[in-house]
């Protein structure tokens, strides 16, 4: 495993600890878990959809929180206590998860949706107008309504 210490980097800059937070954790030497499988889809320009496969849970067993700019799902299957089968198979996978998404800045959760065993969330990135670009008029070399000083222009003969 190789360690990388950004240590130095935080000392050097001012401004950039979420770029310096954000590759630590990309380095980090953590396992990357793979339950529950999602896609990540976008659905217009600024319209976004991630759809996790949770097969087997209901919408009582799953809880979505946003917090700053990180999206936490998380599944816990409740209702298998009073259950009296026995299973000779079991392919559904029936274990709690959590799962972690980082947001981009002024990407928003608008709303959540669990049919046939698949969780839609929907985003949109909503930039606010002053952080839009925006286009600059340029005038020309000369003002067009620069002030007269009486006196100060000679007239020719």
């Amino acid at each position: 495993m190789r360690q990388f210490d950004l240590a130095p980097l935080y000392r050097s800059t001012v401004g950039f600890d979420r770029l310096f937070s954000a590759l630590d954790q990309f380095v980090a030497s953590d396992a990357v878990p793979t339950y529950p499988p999602y896609n990540i889809e976008r659905t217009g320009e600024n319209a976004y959809r991630i759809t996790v496969a949770v097969a087997g849970f209901t919408d009582s067993d799953l809880s979505i929180e946003v917090k700053e700019n990180a999206l936490t799902l998380k599944g816990e299957r409740k209702g298998d206590a009073n259950r009296k089968v026995e299973v000779l198979h079991q392919g559904i996978a029936a274990r709690g998860f959590e799962r972690r998404f980082q947001l981009a800045d002024y990407v928003q959760v608008t709303g959540a949706v669990l049919e046939n065993g698949l969780l839609h969330i929907d985003l949109v990135r909503e930039i606010p107008e002053a952080k839009k670009p925006r286009q600059i008029q340029i005038a020309s070399g000369r003002p067009t309504n620069a002030p007269v000083i009486e006196g100060s222009v000679q007239q020719a003969a």
